[in-house]
């Protein structure tokens, strides 16, 4: 048996979790809430993180009724993400990887969320839709790359919602995609918007009126010529974005008439994780991957397709 521990903390969520064997053992989180109109800065994140590392620490290895001689490999958050968080969560993960005597491995933050949602839902070869605060990609997996096929060409789509969010003073808590999510079931009338489509990118930036119907049809969209590409018979929905359940549902109808399967998971594992971290560390490191110390820095630009994934045929 192989039990990695991973932490995560690329924006405004610090979490740690420890997998074993594709099972989760734990998977505790702390969020960062800021008042209504204001956005997260880095500075002020990692200072949240600090303050409340070594807790979910604590409760990650209690849950899993585990001590530090049980893990294996410690994985962190390599990138991409907010440059502050994310050192603050490397150098915890370093000290606990040189106090443990444990191989430590960077992860990329999307690697994670797509592993994690393999792991979950059980899909075998999916196209992927990533959407989050920081990222909006249409992936497919071919010869040992994940590879982009579509993507935002400005902001990503988490980022689009969350300024509309800043700019009527909807709540943060729990978050303001969520808060959105819920005024927009009871809206009863479609308003006509900018449509911005162009080949297989999306461009949401200026026109922050978009929000969810307009938005989430334009992701769909390039979804579906992915998976034409790819002769995909499977939709894979990971990151913040993707516990929308009114964008599963528009998904899902593309699904059905293509006669394809979609995938997604719930707020526990969408949303940023140490779950996830560990999960992909666990592929990593299982397929002989490691960080050396001199190597374990951190960057906040990290591409999906700059990995080498070692761990799938």
């Amino acid at each position: 048996m192989t039990v990695v521990i991973g932490f995560e903390g690329s924006a405004n969520k610090i979490g740690i979790g420890i997998i074993r064997d594709g099972e989760v053992l734990s998977n505790p989180r702390r969020t960062y809430i800021t008042p209504p109109g204001q956005g997260f800065l880095p500075s002020d994140t990692a200072r949240h993180h600090r303050a409340v590392i070594l807790t979910v620490l604590k409760e990650a290895l209690e849950q899993a009724g585990l001590k530090p001689a049980d893990i294996d490999c410690v994985a962190y958050t390599k990138g991409p993400g907010m440059g502050a968080p994310l050192v603050t969560v490397a150098l915890v993960a370093r000290t606990v990887s040189q106090l443990w005597g444990k191989p430590l491995l960077g992860v990329n933050h999307c690697i994670g969320h797509i592993e994690m949602g393999r792991l979950i839902t059980k899909a075998n070869n999916p196209t992927v839709l990533y959407v989050s605060g920081g990222n909006t990609q249409v992936i497919a997996y071919s010869e040992r790359r994940y590879r982009i096929f579509g993507e935002t060409i400005d902001i990503a789509v988490g980022n689009c919602l969350d300024r509309f969010a800043r700019v009527i003073k909807i709540s943060n808590d729990p978050s303001p995609g969520y808060n959105i999510e819920q005024m927009a079931k009871k809206g009863s009338q479609y308003v006509e918007l900018p449509y911005t489509v162009k080949g297989m990118d999306v461009s949401f930036s200026g026109i922050l009126s978009y929000i969810e119907e307009t938005l989430f049809s334009m992701l769909v969209e390039i979804t579906e010529r992915a998976m034409a590409h790819c002769g995909s018979q499977e939709v894979l929905i990971v990151g913040g974005v993707g516990c929308n359940l009114r964008l599963q549902e528009m998904m899902g109808v593309m699904c059905k008439e293509r006669g394809a399967k979609l995938f997604a998971t719930d707020e526990r594992f969408c949303i940023d994780n140490g779950a996830m971290i560990a999960q992909a560390g666990w592929e990593m490191f299982r397929s002989g991957q490691v960080t050396e110390l001199k190597d374990s820095w951190i960057t906040q630009r990290y591409r999906t397709d700059e990995v080498e994934v070692t761990w799938r045929d």
